[in-house]
């Protein structure tokens, strides 16, 4: 497994790859780590992406209401 911490302040550049249906989503400066997402799968990581959001979500609700 690779773990990436992505902060606030981490640099993320998103280069389209239009000949290859592809985007590349930079994480970093000067040795960034890159993930590269097949257009079909973009709905996919954004979906995880609020899936993330909505727990941190229903869990300020809980700590709200305990």
């Amino acid at each position: 497994m690779v773990r990436v911490h992505v902060t606030a302040n981490l640099p993320i550049r998103v280069e389209p790859m239009v000949f290859a249906d592809r985007v590349e989503i930079r994480l970093g400066n000067a040795f960034p780590a890159v993930l590269v997402v097949d257009r079909e799968a973009l709905p996919r990581l954004a979906g995880a992406i609020d899936e993330g959001l909505a727990a941190f979500d229903a869990s300020a609700k809980q700590k709200g209401q305990g």
